[in-house]
């Protein structure tokens, strides 16, 4: 009789590391809440989290997104003689509602991924 003690297999998770999940409620909530100065550090983490992140490679294209949305108005107020003091007064609503349509999806895309 062996006296070893057989533990059951983990199965290895797939979710997406707290830090993602955190990142991806913060860029809606900074946007709306007129920070959109800084949502470059949830924007940040998103983008470079998921490339150096091998458990959430399916989510890079939706932060490529995020992040090419959010530094389109971001590069238009750097650029601008006449810019608005900050970046979420001149920042266009049509290019706001994009940046948080973009984030919602990662946010769904993040919550609803398969888990094989």
């Amino acid at each position: 009789m062996s006296n070893t003690i057989t533990t059951p297999t983990k199965r290895a998770t797939r979710r997406a590391p707290i830090y993602l999940h955190i990142a991806a409620w913060a860029v809606p909530a900074m946007v709306l809440g007129e920070f959109a100065m800084l949502a470059i550090v949830p924007v940040a983490v998103l983008v470079i989290g998921t490339l150096v992140d091998a458990r959430v490679k399916p989510l890079r294209w939706w932060a490529g997104l995020l992040g090419v949305l959010y530094a389109t108005p971001l590069a238009i107020w750097l650029l601008r003689d006449d810019g608005a003091q900050s970046l979420s007064k001149d920042m266009s609503p049509i290019l706001g509602v994009l940046i948080v349509a973009a984030s919602v999806a990662l946010l769904i895309k993040v919550y609803t991924r398969r888990r094989r």
